[in-house]
């Protein structure tokens, strides 16, 4: 008989398809010989931008000769009234409900999991009807875990606005939060992004269980506070499987110009800016980006991306506006490269961030805070500059500044779309870089311990790799055949 099968549902956006599937390779690999197999279903993202990156990963792993099939699913037409970003995703996800349930039904295999996307949550239901096991996969962070996992709680007991709330908001796990971090989905409760959070967080608890990318050493009190039935009262969480950091690392480029160029400065002198897949700054920000690096007087490697090409400004529906190449010339103020030749490199595309980071000359990351730039961060040792845009990131930056130290603190103006005036990010470049600053002397040695925790939790003997043999032994016992 073939072996049991791993169905996974992503979301098509890179950091979550890629992260899911890398998470689900390594589960693949640790039962040794044929142990899994997976089976990717394949939406067709609702963006023509989407579907190419989305094909590119495919090509990609389907010449890797690994057992991995991919079944692409019936299209669906997006919903038209979507008004926010999180509910279009969910909605749109949901639709494919009936193809999901037909594509698992036609297995010939058992199957190990249906492993789900976070806004596939209630496709929880899909695997329950055929009888088979459901898993969540967490691409975030554990502290967002714990707070959806907490948010029906939260929306009972806080009747008015988080940023109503007197004092901090409270996440289990986790410090008090203030409430100017909370994530860019719950902040305003009239939205259907909000609805749509509350809704995701109670079906996690319907799942067999929830892979998360993430360690028990790198966030242990959000994790202690989900396996201790703390963010839900009276009512078990699954059991939660922390395999992370899970990264894909290969594929160097050591060729690249970026590369190259840091090849020629002197160790752990240059800070690194770069702002994601989605990250990209109008004209009046990217003119205090440049005046705080010349003030502050720091080596850089800033990739700078241009705006959108949908001129209009109504961005994609599932909000995934993906920058353009920069025109240097438009955007930088005139003679900017001049002035900083030989102590900076302002990239226009697509950077190789990984092999960046990993790079002995990079001291510090000015990033958006997305989880898996964080992980690669940590991998590295290198202390970061959270400069939070979208999504969960403005949690992100609360937790690794107030609770794992591993960066500076940058204050951001969300009433003004994230706006950071130019004082207040040299003032941050400064501390993060200077020999002598003390908040990034902190901050470099608990990255530097971070990045020991992080390479030591994958480990034969380290947490995660017990996980991940918890995970699949959980598997291989629940594989079943999906009833018709």
């Amino acid at each position: 008989m073939s072996p049991p099968a791993l169905v996974l549902l992503p979301e098509w956006g890179s950091g979550h398809l890629m992260s899911m599937l890398e998470s689900c390779k390594r589960v693949l690999l640790s039962g040794g010989g044929n142990a899994f197999s997976i089976t990717l279903l394949v939406m067709r993202p609702p963006t023509s931008e989407a579907t190419s990156e989305v094909e590119a990963h495919v090509r990609r792993e389907a010449a890797s000769g690994q057992d991995i099939r991919f079944h692409r699913l019936p299209a669906v037409e997006p919903p038209s009234d979507a008004v926010g970003v999180e509910e279009f995703i969910a909605r749109y996800i949901v639709l494919h409900a009936p193809h999901v349930r037909d594509a698992v039904a036609a297995m010939a295999c058992p199957v190990a999991a249906l492993v789900l996307d976070i806004f596939a949550a209630p496709l929880v239901d899909v695997a329950r009807g055929l009888g088979v096991p459901s898993y969540v996969f967490m691409s975030s962070t554990g502290a967002l875990l714990a707070l959806m996992l907490h948010l029906p709680v939260l929306h009972d007991s806080v009747p008015v606005e988080f940023d109503e709330v007197e004092g901090e908001v409270q996440v289990p796990g986790l410090p008090p939060v203030p409430p100017e971090s909370m994530p860019c989905p719950v902040v305003d409760k009239k939205s259907p992004n909000y609805a749509w959070f509350v809704r995701l967080g109670d079906r996690f608890m319907d799942a067999t269980g929830i892979i998360a990318n993430t360690a028990d050493e790198i966030e242990p009190g959000p994790l202690a506070a989900v396996a201790g039935g703390r963010c839900v009262p009276g009512r078990p969480a699954p059991p939660v499987y922390p395999i992370g950091p899970m990264l894909s690392l290969g594929d160097r480029s050591p060729s690249h110009e970026c590369v190259a160029w840091l090849d020629a400065q002197p160790p752990g002198s240059v800070v690194f800016l770069c702002f994601g897949s989605m990250g990209w700054f109008d004209p009046p920000q990217v003119v205090e980006i440049t005046a705080a690096l010349e003030r502050c007087g720091h080596r850089f490697l800033w990739v700078l991306r241009g705006p959108p090409s949908d001129a209009s400004g109504a961005g994609a529906p599932d909000g995934s506006e993906h920058p353009t190449d920069a025109n240097l010339d438009e955007l930088l103020p005139e003679r900017f490269l001049e002035r900083t030749k030989g102590k900076g490199l302002v990239w226009p595309t697509w950077a190789p961030q990984k092999d960046i980071l990993a790079h002995p000359a990079v001291g510090g990351f000015v990033t958006h805070g997305g989880w898996n730039s964080v992980l690669e961060s940590l991998w590295h040792g290198v202390p970061m500059v959270p400069w939070p845009l979208y999504a969960e990131q403005h949690l992100n930056a609360f937790e690794l500044v107030a609770d794992m130290g591993v960066a500076v603190p940058l204050k951001v103006d969300r009433k003004r779309d994230n706006f950071v005036e130019s004082a207040e990010l040299e003032r941050a470049v400064r501390s993060l870089m200077d020999a002598d600053g003390e908040l990034g002397r902190r901050a470099r040695e608990k990255t530097a311990d971070m990045k020991a925790v992080c390479w030591k939790a994958v480990e034969e003997a380290g947490s995660s790799h017990a996980a991940l043999q918890r995970l699949a032994e959980a598997l291989h016992h629940g594989a079943v055949i999906p009833k018709k």
